[in-house]
């Protein structure tokens, strides 16, 4: 206890000294709102993140403020305590931000910024809250760098490893002891073992395990009992459903289904130029964003071609998917997201610059969309956390 005592002490010291020296950047508590659900929306082309409100009462999402970030504000990633939110910077000079989330309004007050090894597409903390780690699609490598105890990214990486092509995203799974990097590039999801201690990685053997040719893995998703992964195929449109050892942390595909509109006649489109790179690139069909519910019965997939989000249902004992719907959302979703109670799902339209908003059938895991909100210029990442 006297550790986190001697944590939280820091942080509210860090706030203090934020306050005081970055008048620009911190925005004055708002007294009218409380503790609650808030949602963060990074903008890329106006290099904002919006903080808004969501009331669990009325459905409303309420505008808290526009926090600046830089060109190219991207990915996002919350501390496993959810008192820090790290934002990457997408465009030169490439680095990391980290703000502190003030627990009673939801502001956001800048208390760090490091340069980070490459362009990185995307960001995770460890479940330990100590270390960042990233991919870079364009560099094809992997960082992990250092968080201090006052929630700050440290610049200097404890491992760097070149790796296949275009890694995606990163994530550990829910106990810590393995990481998988989905290679768009290579159909091929990289499995490691994770040290907790000095933040390093260690191949798994084997060291990766295949998808089908250009079926292009994205996002990985994890079920709330560990058991499961559920991976995006962006290129081929795709979801795959694979088993978790939680010994050794080998996956195994068990599933692999369509995330397209089952009555789509539609043509797909080059959402990364891949169709240009040369008549062997298979034209590349959007699948974006995966997230599953808190209760592990629901699983949402955004779809960047058709614009829509594809429903299925989770069945808890074999892992398999059933597909339920797909719904019509903003233009170009390439970030999704769903509340800590699983109650709503949000979603982020690139080109639109609005956030669709839907309630989840906690019966059926059908969509019913509510209203949509201004977020702004090329809103691309969502975050949600909760304070009770």
């Amino acid at each position: 206890m006297s550790e986190k005592r001697s944590v939280l002490k820091y942080r509210i010291i860090m706030v203090i000294i934020a306050i005081a020296t970055i008048p620009s950047i911190f925005v004055p508590i708002n007294e009218s709102y409380s503790e609650g659900t808030f949602v963060y929306v990074s903008n890329g082309e106006d290099g904002s993140i919006s903080i808004l409100k969501l009331n669990q009462n009325t459905t409303d999402l309420d505008l808290v403020d526009k926090v600046p970030a830089g060109p190219k504000v991207m990915h996002m990633a919350v501390s496993p305590d959810h008192q820090l939110l790290y934002a990457s910077i997408r465009s030169e000079p490439y680095s990391v931000l980290t703000y502190l989330i003030n627990t009673h309004a939801g502001n956001l007050t800048q208390i760090g910024k490091v340069p980070l090894p490459a362009n990185m597409v995307y960001i995770s903390t460890d479940n330990t809250g100590r270390f960042l780690l990233s991919v870079s699609y364009n560099e094809e490598m992997i960082a992990i760098n250092p968080i201090s105890s006052n929630g700050t990214v440290q610049p200097n990486p404890v491992q760097v490893i070149s790796t296949g092509e275009k890694p995606h995203s990163i994530r550990n799974d829910l106990s810590n002891q393995f990481v998988y990097v989905p290679h768009l590039g290579m159909s091929q999801i990289k499995q490691f073992i994770f040290d907790e201690n000095n933040g390093t990685l260690i191949p798994n053997k084997p060291e990766g395990v295949r998808t089908n040719d250009n079926s292009g893995p994205r996002h990985i998703e994890f079920s709330p009992d560990n058991r499961f992964v559920y991976v995006s195929n962006e290129i081929d449109g795709t979801v795959s459903a694979y088993v978790l050892n939680n010994k050794t942390g080998i996956l195994t595909e068990i599933q692999r289904l369509s995330a397209m509109p089952r009555n789509s006649n539609s043509q797909s489109v080059d959402i990364d130029n891949v169709a240009n790179a040369g008549e062997s690139k298979p034209i590349n069909l959007g699948v974006a964003d995966i997230h599953i519910t808190p209760n592990g019965k629901w699983i949402y997939v955004s779809e960047r071609n058709s614009s829509t989000i594809a429903a299925f249902a989770v069945d808890s004992g074999s892992g398999y998917l059933t597909h339920i719907e797909n719904y019509d959302t903003e233009k170009i979703p390439r970030g999704i997201g769903i509340d800590p109670k699983g109650n709503f799902l949000l979603a982020a339209g690139q080109e639109s610059g609005y956030l669709s908003a839907y309630k989840i059938n906690n019966e059926t895991g059908e969509l019913m969309y509510l209203n949509r909100y201004e977020s702004g210029k090329g809103p691309n990442w969502i975050e949600i956390v909760e304070f009770d």
